[in-house]
């Protein structure tokens, strides 16, 4: 019997599930089939892992190749999937005695037709859940690699393309990639000027002991005045008075972060958020919203540290 079963994770907010991807090969009609409640851009992956294989030499073989994704009643969504479709696929593929081991590995990452494994939101969190779940290694993109290595105890391994990681299988590839050239943006000149401090603001002292109250005891703040009376420079500078977030929070905050794919350092973030949402912001990027899996809005952009609702007297939402 040809399968193979390696895991991946999918995501519902900040929590992750272990998802079991099982690959089983038969001697039928030729057919490619992803069962399991897989979302359109998961039932998709079907042509991507398709073509990455194909990008490394090998031919997907000519039998009815069928992929289960456990548990079968929980919804998935994403192409992070492709990777652990791919490798579970191939190594069903292989005689028992030569096939790696890959149950106890997760595979997170998506897949591109010429065979690159590209990077996928939300490596943090899912990194957490897998470890959580009793694993101890995970395969993902290099440019997920730093992220993945945020969580302490997982062996992280990461590859730039599907070739090198069958390499890395003893899994049989004849061909080599191309480094592709990749587009990037020079870099622009830094013109946010010095950092913000709270001890930059001159009088207001009224004011600045209200935040001050307001930030020891973890209190909301209404800021009344007229225009140019320093309601912005004050919010904007409350951070600096706030305290280095704690160890969950800063996991906490960093999942967001990453979910919403703003997430680009390498060390958690430690420093209290500042987010400042115009006043014609739709409710969807307050709240945050999507199609079938929500994207984290500006309140949950804003956890662990300030939301700033300038002129909400004037802000107006629908239903």
């Amino acid at each position: 019997m040809k399968l193979a079963r390696t895991v991946a994770v999918s995501l519902t907010g900040l929590a992750g599930d272990v998802v079991t991807v099982e690959a089983h090969l038969a001697t039928h009609i030729p057919r490619f089939t992803i069962v399991g409640l897989p979302d359109a851009s998961l039932s998709e992956a079907k042509d991507r892992v398709r073509a990455a294989i194909e990008s490394c030499g090998r031919i997907l073989p000519p039998q009815r190749i069928t992929v289960n994704l456990q548990p079968a009643s929980l919804p998935k969504t994403g192409s992070a999937f492709d990777l652990a479709i791919a490798v579970a696929i191939l190594v069903a593929n292989e005689p028992a005695s030569l096939r790696p081991s890959i149950t106890r590995v997760a595979h997170i990452g998506e897949l591109g037709l010429d065979g690159a494994i590209l990077p996928v939101r939300g490596v943090l969190p899912a990194v957490r859940a897998a470890k959580d779940a009793g694993y101890r290694a995970v395969v993902t993109s290099r440019a997920n690699e730093a992220e993945a290595r945020l969580v302490p105890g997982m062996d992280v391994l990461a590859f730039d393309h599907l070739s090198h990681l069958l390499h890395h299988y003893a899994l049989e590839c004849t061909l080599t990639p191309i480094p592709m050239q990749v587009a990037t943006i020079a870099d622009e000149p830094d013109e946010a000027g010095p950092p913000l401090d709270f001890a930059d603001v001159t009088g207001q002292e009224e004011a600045k002991h209200a935040l001050e109250v307001a930030a020891a005891g973890g209190h909301h703040a209404l800021l009344i005045g007229p225009p140019g009376t320093g309601k912005t420079m004050l919010a904007s500078r409350l951070p600096t008075i706030l305290p280095d977030l704690d160890d969950d929070t800063a996991v906490a905050v960093s999942s967001v972060h990453s979910i919403s794919g703003t997430f680009t350092g390498t060390q958690l973030v430690r420093r209290p958020p500042f987010v400042a949402p115009h006043h014609t912001a739709s409710k969807v990027s307050l709240v945050g919203g999507g199609a079938r899996i929500a994207r984290p809005g500006a309140i949950s952009l804003a956890h662990g540290g300030v939301l700033f609702l300038d002129e909400s007297g004037e802000t107006k939402h629908t239903s």
